[in-house]
């Protein structure tokens, strides 16, 4: 295709809705405006043919034959070859008219042409001006982490305060579910917690008295295995709810202390697998629930060290750049297709290659706690193989100074043991 071609002019359907409108508008009136013009200019012509006889005398308009009379002129005079009657100075009188009629008529209709076009241009946009306010509060919205703002249009009730109207019912609708959906989960997992609780005590305690035979202590292991599985599994459903939801009470975390207590928790499983992990901890204070935000901490380093390879590297890194804290977290592992990405944050995947027995909702988990406190997360695979997660927040206020009691351990030594650990 040829440059001239990729710079054409965008054809009508191209134009946004103002344009069309106005273009529309502009073209009636002009159409209907020469119509009127084209009658109006008619008639003109056909009232000065109709009223000829009360300017022009009938005489004169047939005037009889006389013979010229050889004396009334004496030879060798010089007269006008033609002198204008009544009748010929009519006609030039209704042409004249009749053209200067023509030539204002266009005058004027360009002009107020030219001012329909400007009235058409600003009634459209006034008409429009509400729709933008639906389309504003819409991507607002679909861009958002909650479903608690309302357009709530006020107006006449016109196709758009009905639009406004419906969406609003949709997005009571839509709320009603998700709340009811995220409290069946927060519910149901409280509910499983206390059997499983329970079962557990019931297995431990003989185990730990010695009362069960020999033949039924691999079993019985699996069994308390089981439910360390199970238990793990509801604690992460109940992180996931409580993620997705809008209620959250914001403090001032930093997430550099976040990331010391994921590594303190994590280093010995690291250590056993191999795993070297470099951490640059700079300041990243962000607001928000401070177990939430732990929690991405955690999460990220769990899913780097176990979806790794024996004797594999990962790398944390916090700070603050252009009003937006962040945390990245990137580790070895095999090579995975951009395509792949997407699905590793949807619940209960647990890649092709990981290390635990995990509930497959750690990403997931990142992901809602991440949006709930109007973040963005970022994933990219590594060239040499692995993934490279990056969390941006929010800074917090300077007034909120950020102090947690893992920042205090970690001043005093209790905290991360160096840049590289294995």
């Amino acid at each position: 295709m040829s440059r001239a071609r990729t710079g054409r002019r965008p054809s009508l359907h191209e134009l946004p809705l103002r344009g069309r409108l106005t273009l529309m508008t502009t073209a009636v009136f002009a159409v209907l405006g020469s119509g009127l013009l084209l009658l109006n200019w008619l008639s003109a012509r056909q009232l000065l043919k109709e009223n000829r006889h009360r300017i022009v005398p009938a005489s004169v308009l047939a005037p009889a034959q006389v013979e010229p009379s050889p004396t009334a002129a004496p030879q060798g005079s010089s007269m006008p070859a033609a002198i204008a009657t009544p009748a010929q100075a009519f006609e030039d009188f209704q042409h004249t008219v009749l053209s200067d009629l023509l030539l204002r008529s266009l005058l004027l209709l360009a002009v107020f042409t030219a001012l329909a076009a400007l009235l058409a241009w600003w009634g459209s946009s006034r008409s429009l001006h509400r729709l933008s306010q639906v389309t504003a509060a819409a991507r607002r919205i679909g861009t958002g982490s909650t479903l608690d703002e309302r357009l709530g249009l006020t107006g006449p009730h016109d196709e758009v305060r009905e639009l406004g109207d419906t969406f609003d019912a949709m997005l009571d609708r839509l709320d009603r579910s998700f709340t009811a959906q995220r409290r069946f989960t927060s519910h149901a997992s409280h509910e499983l917690r206390t059997p499983l609780t329970l079962q557990r005590t019931a297995l431990e305690i003989p185990l730990a008295q010695g009362r069960v035979p020999a033949d039924l202590r691999p079993a019985v292991q699996r069994a308390l295995d089981a439910n360390a599985r199970s238990e793990r599994l509801i604690a992460a459903l109940l992180t996931l709810a409580r993620g997705e939801s809008t209620q959250l009470t914001p403090h001032p975390v930093d997430l550099a202390c976040a990331a010391r207590d994921a590594l303190a928790d994590l280093a010995d499983e690291a250590r056993t697998e191999g795993i070297r992990i470099t951490a640059d901890p700079g300041s990243a204070p962000v607001a928000g629930d401070p177990s939430l935000l732990r929690q991405i901490a955690l999460n990220l380093l769990a899913n780097a060290v176990r979806h790794n390879h024996r004797d594999g590297a990962v790398t944390v890194t916090t700070g603050a750049a252009g009003g937006l804290a962040f945390i990245e977290v990137g580790n070895t592992g095999r090579l995975l297709d951009p395509d792949e990405i997407p699905a590793l944050f949807e619940p209960f995947q647990r890649g092709r290659e990981h290390r635990s027995d995990g509930s497959g909702l750690g990403l997931a988990v990142v992901r809602a706690i991440t949006l709930t406190h109007h973040g963005e997360l970022t994933a990219t695979p590594r060239p040499g193989g692995g993934l490279t997660v990056r969390v941006e927040l929010p800074t917090a206020p300077p007034e909120q100074a950020p102090r947690s009691p893992a920042s205090e351990g970690a001043a005093s030594g209790g905290g991360l043991p160096g840049k590289a650990h294995r």
